[in-house]
C-alpha cells in the first residue's frame, strides 16, 4: 500500500537512479532492562561440542491473560526447572516476570537420558476457549501446556496424545489445515541426534569441534490433526509429510495457489525447502522442486534455517524470504503469475548484503508504518570461539539487518536505526508486537549463550495505524473458522491502493510474532476499507476505521471492541 507522501518520495529516488539511504526516521532502542527484561539463554555448552549447544532458542509474543497487551515467553535452554520464562505486560512496555506459579515452571520431568535443550514456541487457542496455549519444543521432549485463565497454564502433554516421543525437535506452527474449525499441529523435527550417538567431528583431527548438519540423518516432522475433545491424531503420513531426508529448522504458512486452503513452506538445514500444497481433502502434495523454491540459484540446497513469507505488493501471491548460512544469501522467492517462484535476491541489494552473513530469524514487518513490508534479519555465528565459514577479515557476519522497502527495493538501515541495534551479537530467534500500545511495531531478538534484546521502535510524529485483532466463529462439525481467526487474510485500502495481512503462528527461526494485524497508514488518517476473508470462506466488509486505534473484529459480526493506542513508552 503506497501512500502518496511515500510514493513520490519513491519515485523520486528510483527516477534519480539513486537508492536513498534515508531511514525514514526509524529508530531501534535497546529498552531490555528499562523495561525489565534480563534473560540469558542457557546453551549448556561445557566443552562437549553437542550439536544442541548452537542453535537455540526462541521466543513469543502472546496476550496470555486476554488483557489486551502482548506478553512474552522466551525458552530458556537447557532444563533446569523449566524450558521457558514468562513476562507480562503491564501495557505501556514495561515487563514482569510471572513464571513462578505460572504452571511453565512444573512442566513433567524429562526422562533422566542426557540434557534437554529449550528451542522453540508456538501459541494458539487449540481448544477454542479464548486463551492462547503454547507448545514448546525441544531436544528430547516438547510440551504441551494448557492455558487455564490468567496467565496460568498446566502440562497436558500426555493427555493430548503428545507423550513418548523424543527428537530433536525445532519450530512449530498452529494451523487450520482442514478448516475444521479447530488448530492442528505442525511441530518440524532437524536431525537424528542423541547424546549416546554424538559423533565426534573435527577440524584438526584431534580436538573436537561442532558438526555440521551432514554428521547426522535426517527426520520427519510430525502433523497433528485435532480431535476437538483436547486429544491429537498423529497424520504425519495420511497427509504426506512424512519424510526422514528432511532437516527442517523453519516453518511458515502461506496460501501458495490463492485457493484459501492454508498450504506450508519449510527451511531444510543442507537439504531442499519443501513446500506442501494443501489438497482440500485432508492430505499435501510436495512441490518445492516444481514451484521453485526447493533450491538455490545454481541448484544447491542451502542451510535454510528462518522464514517469513508476506503478500509484498497487493498481487496476492506471497513472497518468501529464507535465511541461510554465511556464503549463500538469504533466499527471497518472488510469486510469478504461473506459480512459479524466482529468487531475486542474486544481484539485488539484498542479496549482496547478506551474501556473507549467517542468517537465522527473520521477520517481515511495517516498521515505518508507510503500508509496505519491511524485512528484519537476525545473525549470529555458531559459537563465540568460530568466524563464520568463508565471512573476509573485518566483516560484521553477527549484526542484524533491517531492509526497508520502498516499491519492492530494499536498503539496509541497519547500521542508520541506532547504535545499539547494531551491535553484533550471536543471534538467533526474532518476533515483533507492539509492545507499549503507540501503534507501531517492536522487536525482540534472542542470543545464543547470551541476553535477550527488546528492541523499542520510534518514528516520526505523524506516522499512523490501525490495527486488528481478529475472533473467528468456530462451527463444529463444519467448515469454520478458529477461534484466534489463523488463516484469515485481512485486506486494508486507503484511496486506490491496498495491502494484505494474514493472521499466521510460526514463521522466522523457533519464535512467533503477535496475532494482531497492524497496517502502516503512512500521514492518512483512516482506512477507507476493510475486507476479510475468514478460514471458513465467510468475507467481512467494514467500512472506514479511524487510525490510532486497534479494533476487535468477530467474524459475522463486524467490529466488536476497540481500543486507542495510547504511545506509552517505558
Amino acid at each position: 500500500m503506497r501512500m502518496p507522501a511515500v510514493v513520490v518520495a519513491a519515485v523520486a529516488a528510483l527516477a534519480s537512479g539513486v537508492l536513498v539511504r534515508a531511514n525514514a526516521g526509524v529508530t531501534l532502542t535497546d529498552v531490555s532492562a528499562a523495561a525489565g527484561l534480563t534473560v540469558t539463554h542457557a546453551n549448556g555448552a561445557a566443552g562437549r561440542k553437542y550439536l544442541p549447544e548452537t542453535m537455540g532458542s526462541g521466543a513469543a509474543f502472546v496476550d496470555v491473560d486476554g488483557d489486551g497487551d502482548q506478553d512474552l515467553i522466551v525458552v530458556s535452554g537447557v532444563w533446569t526447572s523449566g524450558y521457558a520464562r514468562l513476562f507480562r505486560n503491564d501495557g505501556r512496555g514495561r515487563f514482569a516476570e510471572a513464571t513462578a506459579g505460572s504452571g511453565l515452571d512444573r512442566a513433567s520431568v524429562p526422562a533422566a537420558t542426557g540434557p534437554e535443550y529449550g528451542m522453540g514456541i508456538a501459541a494458539g487457542d487449540y481448544d477454542n476457549d479464548g486463551a492462547p496455549d503454547v507448545l514448546l519444543t525441544a531436544v528430547g521432549g516438547s510440551r504441551l501446556f494448557r492455558n487455564l485463565g490468567g496467565g496460568k497454564f498446566a502440562d497436558v502433554t500426555a493427555k493430548a496424545g503428545l507423550g513418548g516421543r523424543r527428537a530433536f525437535s525445532t519450530s512449530a506452527m498452529w494451523f487450520d489445515y482442514d478448516k475444521d474449525g479447530r488448530l492442528d499441529l505442525l511441530i518440524c523435527n532437524y536431525v537424528q541426534w542423541t547424546p549416546q550417538g554424538d559423533v565426534f567431528c573435527s577440524t584438526d583431527g584431534k580436538t573436537k569441534s561442532y558438526c555440521t548438519p551432514e554428521a547426522y540423518r535426517g527426520s520427519t516432522s510430525w502433523l497433528y490433526r485435532n480431535k476437538g475433545d483436547g486429544t491429537f491424531d498423529d497424520v504425519t503420513a495420511k497427509a504426506g509429510f512424512f519424510d526422514v531426508t528432511s532437516k527442517s529448522l523453519g516453518v511458515t504458512l502461506l496460501d501458495y495457489d490463492q485457493d484459501g486452503w492454508p498450504d506450508v513452506f519449510v527451511a531444510n538445514d543442507t537439504q531442499p525447502n519443501k513446500l506442501y500444497r494443501n489438497n482440500g481433502n485432508g492430505t499435501f502434495a510436495e512441490l518445492g522442486l516444481k514451484a521453485g523454491v526447493a533450491f538455490s540459484e545454481e541448484g544447491r540446497a542451502r542451510a535454510g534455517m528462518g522464514v517469513d513469507a508476506v503478500d509484498l505488493d497487493g498481487s496476492g501471491r506471497p513472497t518468501v524470504a529464507v535465511t541461510n548460512f554465511s556464503g549463500e544469501m538469504l533466499g527471497l522467492f518472488r510469486a510469478e503469475s504461473d506459480g512459479q517462484y524466482v529468487d531475486r535476491a542474486p544481484g539485488s541489494d539484498i542479496g549482496r548484503a547478506t551474501r556473507q552473513t549467517l542468517g537465522w530469524g527473520c521477520f517481515f514487518f511495517d516498521v515505518d508504518l508507510d503500508g509496505q513490508q519491511d524485512l528484519l534479519v537476525v545473525n549470529g555465528r555458531l559459537d563465540a570461539s568460530r568466524v563464520a565459514t568463508g565471512a573476509p577479515a573485518g566483516v560484521p557476519t553477527d549484526t542484524p539487518h533491517l531492509f526497508l522497502n520502498a516499491n519492492g527495493r530494499f536498503t539496509d538501515i541497519a547500521r542508520d536505526a541506532g547504535a545499539t541495534f547494531a551491535t553484533p551479537k550471536m543471534g538467533r530467534g526474532a518476533a515483533f508486537a507492539d509492545i507499549d500500545a503507540d501503534g507501531d511495531l517492536d522487536a525482540v531478538i534472542t542470543t545464543n549463550g547470551g541476553p535477550v534484546h527488546l528492541y523499542r521502535t520510534d518514528l516520526p510524529a505523524g506516522k499512523r495505524s490501525v490495527r486488528l485483532r481478529l475472533v473467528g466463529n468456530p462451527q463444529s462439525g463444519q467448515i469454520g473458522s478458529n477461534r484466534d481467526g489463523i488463516g484469515a487474510r485481512a485486506t486494508v485500502r486507503v484511496g486506490k491502493a491496498s495491502a494484505s495481512r494474514v493472521v499466521r503462528t510460526g514463521s522466522s527461526y523457533l519464535s512467533q510474532s503477535e496475532l494482531p494485524l497492524t497496517f502502516g497508514l503512512g500521514t492518512a488518517a483512516r482506512a477507507d476499507e476493510v475486507t476479510i476473508v475468514w478460514p471458513s470462506g465467510r468475507r467481512d466488509v467494514l467500512g472506514a476505521l479511524d487510525a490510532g486505534q486497534e479494533y476487535t473484529v468477530t467474524e459475522g459480526k463486524g467490529v466488536t471492541g476497540k481500543r486507542a493506542m495510547t504511545g506509552a513508552r517505558p
